[in-house]
């Protein structure tokens, strides 16, 4: 990955995951289901090629962000999403469980 990657994340509801493209190719998702108001993330992942450059972090702060800006609250299932969290207290008030 050089200073020039375009990196684009998006939710993609369709296939219910947030994507981290680089340029243009998929590196990355974390899938979701949604019950009431809560984003249940159940499992993220990056492409091997990709691993160790951020994304996945990038990833999930942004899906976070998302999450916030919708109004809705965030139950982590997947382990790095609750590592996440518990690293970046900013994000703790999303946090809702069944």
């Amino acid at each position: 990955m050089s200073d020039v990657d375009m990196i684009v994340i998006r939710n993609n509801p369709e296939m219910k995951r947030y994507e981290v493209l680089v340029d243009g190719t998929l590196a990355g998702f974390a899938d979701y289901r949604l019950v009431g108001d809560r984003v249940v993330f159940t499992h993220t992942e990056v492409d091997v090629a990709y691993e160790g450059r951020g994304l996945g972090s990038r990833l999930v702060g942004e899906a976070l962000d998302d999450v916030r800006r919708q109004g809705r609250f965030a139950t982590p299932l997947c382990p790095f999403i609750v590592s996440y969290i518990r690293r970046h207290a900013e994000y703790a008030d999303l946090v809702r469980h069944p």
